[in-house]
Order: structure tokens, then sequence, then C-alpha cells
């Protein structure tokens, strides 16, 4: 059978169509072995007939990471019943049996290129989890959040104990500036990995980012300490204020000087704070070693 875009999908593994009657062996059982994009379409549709090709370009693109099944929902109406078809084209990602992702309508070749790159990535061949991570990493990287929290939650449904996928997950909630989110990945994260080091340090991050929102205005909180250079709240709130200006040399600075001036005040809160944001910049930050050796300093003089 010949599909919308022209291309023999029976010559191909890759790409090929089903039905109703196929559809278990074409997609559900597949799945399990490799990631399984289901596009259902009809040849009356005018958006179908462009996202087809675009889609079947990026499949094969994908270099046999990733396979296409195309359903005709005029041959197949129980099934597009069964799936739910509101319109069309309509697209789902399958992984193990299960749908993880999709998209309705038709989206730019470069929009499908990246859908069908991040469900390539969630392949089950050796070393594929790498992939899927590095290719969640570059999504954030991007700006393409939401894709790339998707990612990192199918990576840790197959390998919750996979750190940098969890912590890569828990990165998207912040950058999304939903806290409570992150709050409760980190809170509940697997044993196995609860002080792994990237959550510790996002744990920092995300306690440095909630003081630094209630963090008030710079230039007042200078004010005050130009006319008492000892008022210690002042200095601490001003940390803040430079850590939400993302100003973080400028903050690790003032609570030196804090620590300097009085290293007890508030329970040993400038100490406290200090080790917050090393432990947020990890280990090898240059700025996390300047501000320890600092400290140290200051500790053991």
């Amino acid at each position: 059978m010949l599909n919308i875009g022209g291309t023999d999908t029976a010559a191909t593994d890759l790409i090929k169509d089903s039905s109703e009657a196929t559809f278990m062996t074409d997609v559900v059982e597949a799945s399990s072995q490799q990631p399984v994009i289901v596009d259902f379409w009809a040849p009356w549709c005018g958006p179908c007939k462009t996202l087809g090709p675009a889609i079947e370009s990026a499949v094969t693109k994908a270099g046999g990471k990733v396979k296409l099944v195309k359903i005709d929902i005029d041959q197949n109406q129980m099934l597009a019943q069964q799936m739910r078809i509101q319109s069309i084209p309509a697209v789902y990602a399958f992984v193990d049996g299960q749908p993880v992702d999709g998209f309705m309508g038709a989206l730019p070749p470069s929009e499908v290129d990246q859908f069908v790159e991040k469900v390539a990535a969630l392949s089950g061949e050796g070393g594929s989890l790498d992939e899927a991570v590095a290719a969640a990493d570059e999504m954030l990287n991007e700006g393409a959040v939401a894709d790339a929290a998707q990612t990192f939650a199918a990576i840790v449904q197959e390998d919750p104990n996979r750190s940098d996928a969890y912590a890569g997950l828990v990165r998207c909630h912040l950058a999304m500036n939903d806290l409570e989110q992150a709050q409760g990945l980190l809170d509940t994260a697997p044993d196995a990995i609860f002080d792994a080091a990237d959550l510790v340090s996002l744990r920092a991050q995300l306690d440095l980012k909630k003081s630094a929102s209630a963090a008030g205005d710079t230039a007042e909180i200078e004010t005050k300490l130009a006319i008492d250079p000892n008022d210690h709240q002042a200095r601490f709130d001003l940390a803040a204020a430079l850590l939400a200006a993302d100003q973080t040399e400028g903050a690790i600075e003032e609570l030196l000087e804090l620590f300097r001036r009085d290293r007890e005040w508030n329970e040993d809160a400038a100490r406290q704070q200090l080790f917050k944001i090393f432990d947020s910049l990890g280990a090898k930050d240059p700025l996390a070693q300047s501000g320890r050796r600092k400290l140290s300093s200051m500790i053991f003089a």
C-alpha cells in the first residue's frame, strides 16, 4: 500500500501501515523493543499530507531507533474511537506498550524532527539512556522545558535510580518556577540516589531560590547598610537580593563579610547560607572553591 506521502511503507520495517487487527503486534508489543510512533491520518485530511512525509523523513533519519506505524482512521474507526482521536493528524509515541508523548495537528518539519529525536532517545538499546539524558539536557538548555521534562520523566520511569535524569526533572520544574513540585521530587527521591551530589546541589539551589524570592530591593538594603554597616540582617538580606539578581559572587562576598563581623549571628546563619551556595554551585565551581578557601581562612585564623 502506498501512503499519502507517496512512500512505499511496506518496503521498510521502520515505516508501515497497520490496522485494528495488527495494532497489538505492530505497536503495543513492538514498543517493548523500541519506541513506536503512531500517525493517525485519513486520505481526505489536508494537514496529514504535509505531516506524513515530514514524520517519515524524521523517522528515517533516526537510523532505526524508532519505528513509525500509520493508521487510516477511515479504515479503522473502532481503533480511532478507542484511542479517543478527536481530530487528525494525531500522533502518539508508544514505549513499553504505553503512550508516553504525542501531539495533534501538523507541525513544522523542524519541530517534527525534534519530536522524533526525543522519542528515539528513549530507545531501549544499550547506551540509549545516556543519549536520552543528553537529548533532554539539550532541550532544557534550548528552552524547550516541557519537552525536556517529559523526556526526563520517561527516563526516570524506566530507571528511577538514574540521578542525572531525576535531577534533570527537578531542574525542569525549577525552570518553570514550580517550586512545590521540585521540592516534592527532592523529598521523595529514591534512597539509592537521595544523597547524590546533583540532588544535594539542587536542594541547596531550591532553598536559595525560596529565600531569594523574598529578598527586598537591593538599593534600599544598601542604603540601610550605608547608615549602619553592622546591620547584620540587612547584609544577610542584601546577599539574598544579590542571589535573586544572579550576582552570586557579590552574595558570597557579603556573607563572608557578615561572617567576619559576627560569625555567631543568628545561629551561624552566614556560614550556613554560604554552604548552601557552595553546594548549589558544585565542588568544581571556581566561585565555590574561592569562597570555601576564604571562609576556611577566617574559621582557622
